[in-house]
């Protein structure tokens, strides 16, 4: 089926699998952190200020990785976001008790950075399918795979929620625990 598709289209399915990938992995970091640090106590204030590295370096590598991108690659970029989104998940995946703020904020800094490169990668890539004279197909496509992430992090906030052992609504959350255990995700 897939080999019946022009070579623009397969790459853009292959470009925005990965942006959903990560969106929903990102969704679902940033849902983890919120609620682990809501279960320590910290206040909505202190919870966000968790997040300032996130955007900070998101900043710092929109401002970057255009240069970046057209001097590595965009390919090379996006994998790198995605390396970084690794590393930054499995920064979290350390005993309850290193989990401090400096070690959270320091992840979170890594995956705004990756957030930022992959989402830099895959709409520039975008562009460089799209036919010269067709700036409304571009627009289009550019629309649904920014449309479809900003759902996917809902998605992803979702998933993290009922897959934590913080969820404080469990009653609420019985479907959600059933796709999770049929994943093989701890419920």
């Amino acid at each position: 089926m897939l080999s019946s598709l022009s070579p623009a289209i397969r790459q853009y399915l292959i470009i925005t699998g990965n942006y959903w990938t990560f969106t929903l992995t990102d969704g679902a970091l940033r849902m983890l952190v919120v609620l682990h640090f809501h279960q320590l106590g910290f206040s909505p204030l202190n919870i966000a200020l968790l997040f300032l590295f996130y955007e900070i370096f998101g900043v710092v590598t929109n401002l970057v990785g255009g240069w970046l991108g057209a001097r590595i690659g965009l390919n090379k970029t996006m994998n790198i976001g995605l390396g970084l989104q690794v590393i930054a998940l499995l920064a979290l995946t350390v005993p309850t008790a290193m989990l401090t703020v400096p070690w959270v904020m320091a992840a979170q800094a890594l995956s705004g950075i990756a957030k930022d490169l992959n989402k830099m990668s895959a709409k520039s890539s975008i562009k460089t399918l799209v036919p010269a004279g067709a700036e409304g197909k571009l627009f289009q496509w550019v629309a649904v795979l920014t449309g479809s992430k900003n759902a996917l992090k809902g998605v992803g906030f979702s998933w993290a929620a009922c897959c934590s052992p913080h969820w404080v609504l469990p009653a609420q959350c019985g479907r959600w625990r059933g796709c999770c255990s049929s994943c093989g995700l701890p419920a």
